[in-house]
């Protein structure tokens, strides 16, 4: 074989074995994946912002992995003490083999938002037939405003995130105005 086909070959190997590395995670360092602990569980829970008490739900979905039920309490308690009571919060929870765990705190979802500045409980049984309520422009920018900061919209422009949350109006039998009359 000539040299420039083994060449080659030998930088298709090595292109695999670095791809494969980078498939690990975006831009991870060689002490990042020699340092990644197993992890044994992710648990999605919604909780009430500064109401995590080790009952039911959050006892039983921690409890299960061994967790430290009151660590977890009174650090999202401590993270959620700046919204109001009884806002339901999104937590993701990592549990690793370990015992140890990790979370993230979501803001509460835009269909809670929405209601909420709706003055409605429920949304139209009938979305584009049967109009529920009415809302403004102004209130779908401050509900956008409030979810940039999550972690999966935090690089979403304003202009992407007030659209989606326009859209979600909709399907729940909200009218959106530019303003009221």
């Amino acid at each position: 074989m000539e040299s420039w086909v083994l060449k080659a070959k030998n930088n298709r190997n090595n292109l695999q074995k670095v791809t494969h590395l980078r498939s690990l995670s975006p831009m991870s360092t060689l002490k990042e994946i020699l340092t990644r602990r197993p992890v044994a569980a992710t648990i999605r829970l919604t909780v009430p912002a500064g109401g995590a008490r080790p009952a039911p739900p959050v006892g039983p979905a921690l409890g299960q992995y061994r967790l430290n039920l009151m660590a977890f309490c009174k650090d999202f308690n401590a993270r959620t003490q700046k919204y109001k009571p009884d806002t339901p919060m999104a937590v993701m929870i990592t549990a690793f083999k370990d015992n140890t765990f990790e979370f993230t705190v979501k803001s509460p979802s835009v269909t809670w938002y929405l209601k909420k500045a709706a003055g409605i409980e429920l949304g139209s049984s009938r979305p584009g037939h049967v109009v529920a309520s009415t809302i403004t422009l102004k209130h779908v920018y401050e509900i956008a405003k409030v979810k940039q900061s999550d972690p999966y919209c935090q690089y979403m422009s304003l202009e992407s995130i007030c659209k989606s949350i326009i859209g979600t109006a909709n399907t729940m039998g909200i009218k959106v105005l530019k303003e009221l009359d």
